[in-house]
């Protein structure tokens, strides 16, 4: 029983994204105090998911979609929704927006390259993907309470894109290396041996 319930928090955290849309586009308050609480509780069960999968070896492979799917739907969605509301920040959180898209995309057409021609999994999130998730919600958070100046708002907003695309460099630089090296054993030792020596090589090259 233990083991479905971090797929049941990660489905209620997907769950949560519309309750957030609702929550901030009909708080008429300058400071969106139940949206803020939608955000909160999703950024809870992001931890607590991940933690009870660990402390209980709960991992499982619907689990590793659906934990990264709840985060980027999530964020992605307090994203647009600031970007709405800021119009003087528009021009730029629209542009942050398209990168934090085309960076995912990038990831998912990664992954699916991993799992087809290497047959391994996604690497899990590195420590700057674990810091970028972070320092996202950290500046909704700062967004949503405060009328923060533009200039502050475009500062705010570079770090945490700049901390994704540092950690998306990171995963192409795993995704080359591991390429290389099954391109390297593939003749020379068995399809079997060469999968786990994929797997090896991508925990190798993690932070």
């Amino acid at each position: 029983m233990i083991k479905i319930i971090p797929n049941i928090i990660s489905i209620f955290r997907i769950c949560l994204v519309p309750v957030f849309v609702i929550a901030y586009f009909t708080d008429n308050n300058d400071i969106k105090y139940y949206a803020i609480l939608v955000y909160a509780i999703a950024g809870l069960s992001d931890f607590l998911d991940g933690f009870i999968a660990r402390r209980f070896n709960a991992q499982s492979k619907l689990g590793k979609l659906l934990d990264p799917l709840g985060d980027k739907l999530m964020t992605f969605t307090v994203l647009i929704c600031i970007t709405i509301t800021h119009t003087a920040s528009r021009p730029f959180l629209i542009s942050a927006a398209l990168v934090f898209f085309i960076k995912e995309i990038l990831m998912g057409i990664g992954g699916l390259v991993l799992h087809k021609k290497a047959h391994v999994e996604l690497p899990p999130a590195n420590f700057i993907g674990k810091a970028s998730t972070i320092v996202f919600y950290a500046v909704f958070i700062a967004l949503m309470l405060f009328n923060i100046p533009n200039f502050v708002v475009v500062i705010l907003v570079s770090i945490a894109i700049g901390l994704a695309l540092i950690a998306l460099a990171g995963y192409i630089i795993s995704y080359i290396k591991l390429m290389k090296s099954r391109s390297k054993v593939t003749g020379e030792i068995g399809e079997s041996e060469c999968n786990q020596q994929s797997v090896q090589d991508v925990n190798e090259t993690l932070p």
